[in-house]
């Protein structure tokens, strides 16, 4: 792991970029000397690790005594798609115009981007834990897709906390009853296009014995900070015992 980059930031976090071989990505420290729980935080379906909202989110959490990091794994940022995910974006976009069905589009690229993204993630994972100041536990917040795949590979992580927004893949939704960590869900409820059933369902579907929903109104972004501070807590209960 190479820095390339560091900056204390107003809140007293230390933010770093880094790389990773082709990975590229930005770790947030508290101020304190004392190990970390470390938070993996990923953005959902390809978005930017520099997307505001998760850099909001990235350092409040830091600020309240995480390790918090995030990348772009393969497809995701600036990191180049393959002609197959353009050609697949490009039908999606023809589609959602003329008011078709759109699931097996999103299929046909989500799947393989959660599938590509998952050993990226692990092998950043790795890297962090060997660095000062950063210890266990593990906790993953972000999209759904992506953590569901993660939290069935990874051993380490022992909570997480999923946004309902943005397809899951079939495989995922069959993978949902191995997740047995505690589990909090955000769902927006008038979120236009991601059907609140297909939430519900996979809320049941979850292996965990302490699973939460937390539902609100409003659309795709309206998630209320609120639900940060709840986010927040719920991490204290399990990563900082």
């Amino acid at each position: 792991m190479h820095f390339t980059s560091e900056q204390r930031l107003d809140d007293g976090v230390l933010e770093r970029e880094f790389t990773l071989g082709d990975i590229p990505g930005t770790l947030w420290t508290p101020e304190s000397a004392a190990p970390a729980p470390l938070v993996l935080m990923a953005h959902n379906n390809g978005l930017p690790k520099a997307e505001p909202r998760l850099v909001a989110r990235a350092r409040y959490t830091a600020a309240r005594g995480y390790a918090v990091a995030t990348i772009d794994a393969a497809g995701c940022g600036d990191r180049p798609r393959s002609a197959a995910d353009e050609q697949a974006r490009a039908d999606l976009r023809r589609a959602m115009r003329a008011g078709e069905p759109v699931d097996e589009i999103f299929e046909s690229f989500i799947g393989p981007l959660v599938e590509n993204a998952v050993p990226e993630w692990r092998t950043t994972l790795d890297a962090l834990l060997t660095l000062p100041g950063i210890g266990g536990p593990v906790g993953y917040s972000g999209w759904m897709a992506l953590g569901i795949r993660l939290a069935v590979a990874e051993p380490r992580i022992a909570a997480a906390g999923f946004f309902a927004g943005g397809y899951v893949p079939r495989a995922q939704r069959e993978e949902a009853r191995q997740i047995t960590v505690p589990l909090l869900l955000l769902l927006q409820w008038d979120d236009e296009g991601n059907p609140r059933q297909r939430a519900l369902d996979l809320f049941d579907a979850f292996g965990s014995k302490e699973k939460t929903l937390h539902a609100n109104p409003g659309g795709h972004t309206g998630t209320p900070w609120f639900e940060l501070e709840d986010g927040n807590r719920f991490l204290d209960r399990h990563l900082k015992k």
